[in-house]
């Protein structure tokens, strides 16, 4: 009888702590998409004007607008795309009328396309502001002499073209760029595990439950016998 209380005790309480879990993780899921679609329609807003001193907290996917003149130098930040293979970010430094320089994300290009235009005259393009935080300890230093980045580090990347450390990824241009396409800011790098970990640990639960049972029973029969 005791083997059997202490079995059912055991029972109970870890199918307890493994359900607690599930439904804690169901909660964190129903947050994480709570904050996905306040990302999504901040992402989708009216552009504005871009501030004098952007927060990379408050107005991290702001949607502004930005004119000004496109610097003839520009980094290439190695990335992949799904059915295209390997490419670049061209990174560009884009001057207001009123002589104000923060870095232009202008978008995609193959890495076998290595003819990137310059443009003359003022340039309009629409686009978020993001400080992506892409760096870790494993990010090698950037091959300057290529001009090959592997990540994009907005601070760094400002120091290298003598801007502000602020990133306009574009959306929309009122030009022609090609071979460059936009590679808009989205939210689909954004982490959203939650319903895997909950049915885990759901899973994990009815196991542990099932398991239980079945030394109990056996725990039962024993005594019989």
């Amino acid at each position: 009888m005791r083997r059997s209380l202490f079995l059912i005790v055991i029972g109970a309480g870890g199918a307890a702590i493994l359900l607690w879990l599930g439904f804690w993780q169901m909660q964190r899921l129903e947050w994480k998409l709570g904050v996905i679609a306040d990302i999504d329609a901040r992402i989708a807003a009216a552009p504005v004007v871009l501030p004098q001193t952007p927060d990379p907290q408050s107005d991290s996917y702001l949607p502004v607008e930005v004119s000004g003149t496109l610097a003839p130098d520009y980094l290439r930040v190695l990335v992949s795309q799904k059915e295209i293979g390997a490419g670049y970010r061209i990174i560009s430094a884009l001057e207001g009328a009123d002589g104000r320089r923060v870095l232009l994300d202008r978008g995609f290009t193959p890495v076998a396309m290595t003819d990137i235009q310059t443009h003359e005259g003022t340039v309009t393009v629409q686009g978020n502001l993001q400080w992506p935080q892409e760096t870790d300890g494993f990010t090698p230093e950037p091959d300057i002499d290529g001009n090959i980045w592997f990540a994009r580090d907005v601070a760094a990347m400002a120091q290298a073209l003598g801007t502000e450390p602020v990133l306009v990824v574009a959306k929309t241009t009122a030009f022609n760029d090609a071979p460059v396409l936009p590679l808009p800011v989205d939210t689909t790098a954004i982490p959203n595990d939650h319903l895997s970990y909950a049915i885990t640990w759901f899973s994990l639960a009815a196991i542990w439950i099932a398991m239980s049972l079945a030394f109990i029973l056996r725990a039962r029969r024993a005594t019989t016998d």
